[in-house]
């Protein structure tokens, strides 16, 4: 059973660790695919209206993260700043294991 949901509680609480990173998570969904940014705690969709009620989960148990990007903060679209570019989930889930998330 896929665990996404869960994933992005551990990259919000990642980036309650790290403010001065933002984390950019490509989808997978069902119906294509969405481009999440993390920080601070929060997640919004940059390609889909985002619920105002953060209790309302951005992602279902069926989509799945194919890459997470690491960037500094402030996020500047139009100049982002990399610090780490197509981490696969995996990876990024044994760091997020090894930090006790």
């Amino acid at each position: 059973m896929n665990q996404l949901p869960l994933a992005i509680n551990r990259l919000e609480q990642y980036t309650l660790r790290h403010p001065g990173e933002v984390l950019l998570l490509l989808v997978e969904r069902e119906d294509g695919e969405d481009c999440l940014l993390v920080f601070k705690g929060f997640s919004s969709s940059l390609v889909s209206p985002t619920h105002f009620d953060p209790e309302i989960p951005l992602v279902s148990a069926e989509d799945r993260i194919l890459k997470v990007d690491r960037l500094a903060s402030p996020y500047q679209p139009d100049r982002p700043e990399y610090l780490e570019e197509n981490i696969a989930w995996e990876e990024m889930a044994r760091r997020l294991n090894d930090l006790g998330l």
